[in-house]
């Protein structure tokens, strides 16, 4: 799943894009508010991590625009600002969740997680198809009770393709999922990691739809929005 952080201060933003990478995510990074605000429009990121206190584009007015914009993505605010009045204002322009720096990291992916399986309006934080289970918090997988030991890009696609049961996702789709802006997949990547995958978990838990993409049937098999 891909991320974008908006933090000013090099030594923190460099901290928590390497803290959520670590926690499976693919993390873009950038520094000013303007910067973020053509990233969003151009890229798919499932929620934001972002600071008030930017350059070029304060980090509550971006957030106002993002909404008045009608984007409705998970936006997750890092602030030094520890008043009330703070607080309310971020949320009232849109945030979804606030967290006031100094920070643990861990507090701070969990949260991500949790804005995550909310938007997705999921309940359990495992997620479940028969006997297949991912838990996106300890980055397992089991079948019928059994561990599988996934590599982690495996695990972030077979994470994608669960979270949208029944709909179809393009190879375009994953990618963007799977790797950071910086980062340049092989032509065949996606296609050797659904291969991977149903080596491990059975050939029929991943169909294959001609020239459209990859899909975990659900009731009903739809496009990825």
């Amino acid at each position: 799943m891909r991320l974008l952080v908006v933090e000013d201060d090099p030594l923190l933003g460099d901290g928590i894009r390497a803290g959520l990478t670590q926690a499976g995510f693919a993390v873009d990074w950038v520094e000013d508010g303007r910067a973020a605000e053509l990233a969003l429009a151009g890229e798919p990121y499932a929620l934001v991590v972002l600071d008030l206190g930017l350059p070029r584009l304060s980090g509550l007015e971006l957030l106002r625009r993002l909404r008045a914009q009608g984007d409705a993505r998970p936006v997750l605010i890092l602030t030094a600002r520890d008043t009330v009045a703070d607080r309310v204002g971020g949320l009232d322009a849109g945030a979804d969740d606030y967290v006031v720096k100094p920070f643990d990291l861990a507090e701070l992916t969990a949260r991500v997680r949790a804005l995550l399986r909310r938007s997705a309006g999921q309940a359990d934080p495992v997620l479940r198809h028969g006997d297949l289970a991912l838990d996106p918090a300890a980055r397992t997988v089991t079948l019928a009770g059994a561990r599988v030991e996934l590599a982690p890009r495996e695990f972030t696609l077979l994470h994608e393709l669960l979270r949208n049961v029944g709909r179809v996702m393009s190879r375009r789709q994953l990618e963007q999922n799977l790797y950071r802006w910086d980062q340049e997949p092989d032509s065949n990547a996606v296609e050797v990691h659904v291969h991977h995958l149903r080596r491990k978990l059975g050939t029929n838990l991943i169909r294959t739809m001609r020239g459209v993409g990859y899909v975990i049937d659900g009731a009903t098999v739809e496009p990825a929005r």
